[in-house]
């Protein structure tokens, strides 16, 4: 059976990868912001399932695929965040998770391409920073990467990793 990936996400990519799948990569244009909800769960789970209603009207109904899609928001302060829009919010962002640790807050929807069963899940994480200091903030804007995820941070990033303590759940949920 086909993999579709709805993602054009560098770290959803390399989750499969990982994993050893062969897989083929869709991405969903859709308006992420017309889709609002105060819940984070109901939310990314809203957006995944938009994305896969996009995708599947591309593809032929009698192909055996499934269709992978996903979203992912940060719940910070009682609140859900995004992706950054302006280097001033990622500074203000990345300056205060040491105080309080941020929790990414992820979806997936798997859809059966020829039944059009779907299931869907939900994983949250907490991160716990240390002080991230200054000068790693503005390398950090300056390198743009943090611009395309989810509360402006990448666990991974060589610059970021080290002022990660602790992840309070699944690691490859952030």
């Amino acid at each position: 059976m086909k993999i579709i990936l709805g993602s054009g996400s560098v770290g959803r990519k390399q989750v499969l990868e990982k994993l050893g799948y062969d897989f083929t990569v869709v991405t969903a244009d859709i308006d992420e912001k017309a889709i609002r909800h105060k819940d984070p769960a109901v939310l990314t789970v809203q957006l995944a399932h938009a994305k896969a209603d996009t995708i599947l009207q591309t593809i032929p109904n009698d192909t055996a695929a499934l269709v992978i899609t996903a979203d992912q928001v940060v719940w910070y302060n009682n609140e859900i965040v995004e992706k950054p829009e302006s280097p001033e919010e990622a500074r203000m962002r990345l300056r205060s998770y040491a105080t309080e640790p941020p929790e990414t807050v992820s979806a997936v929807v798997v859809t059966n391409v020829l039944t059009g069963k779907r299931v869907e899940g939900v994983d949250r994480a907490r991160v716990i920073f240390d002080l991230i200091p200054d000068a790693v903030v503005e390398q950090l804007i300056a390198e743009g990467n943090i611009f395309r995820a989810a509360g402006g941070f990448i666990i991974e990033d060589p610059l970021l990793a080290p002022y990660v303590r602790a992840v309070d759940g699944e690691p490859h949920s952030v």
